[in-house]
């Protein structure tokens, strides 16, 4: 399954960084069935989407200077830790102003504050319900696309 769509006029990016097939797939399916307008690319682990954000590795060559609207980041990933990903990123200017969501099943307070202190824009719980999940997607996906206007997207 490919998990690029085509941005014709628009040049707004998701990045989804998630390594659960299951919950990559639904993720994507989501967005796309919400009528996304934006390109979504996808990261299965913390090296894959530094790669990706900083234009190295399999990415080497990318256009940097076009960073996601916003990027949905599973705090447990192989590799490279989402919170360790978060982190590199708000230490690099090229990334720092790019808007973070944690999408987690994680409940653990510490959690959350960790996310925070390490500059994520929003903590979302990923629910268990399919129903849940895809409301939450719809919501995340017209504030950070929709309504927010960000400085980082170009």
């Amino acid at each position: 399954m490919s998990y690029s769509l085509s941005t014709s006029m628009n040049d707004k990016l998701i990045l989804v960084v998630e390594d659960n097939p299951d919950h990559l797939e639904l993720t994507v399916l989501t967005l796309e069935e919400q009528g996304v307008t934006a390109e979504i690319a996808v990261a299965r682990d913390g090296v894959q989407a530094l790669d990706y954000l900083f234009g190295q590795g399999s990415h080497a060559g990318r256009d940097t200077q076009r960073q996601p609207s916003f990027i949905l980041l599973d705090m447990k990933l192989p590799k490279l830790s989402g919170l360790d990903v978060l982190r590199s990123l708000r230490a690099n200017p090229l990334t720092a102003l790019v808007p973070v969501v944690m999408l987690t099943s994680s409940s653990e307070r510490s959690d959350i504050v960790a996310c925070y202190q390490a500059g994520a824009n929003g903590f979302v719980r990923k629910p268990v319900d399919f129903g849940d999940l895809t409301e939450k997607l719809q919501r995340l996906q017209a504030y950070w696309l929709d309504v927010n206007e960000s400085i980082a997207a170009g």
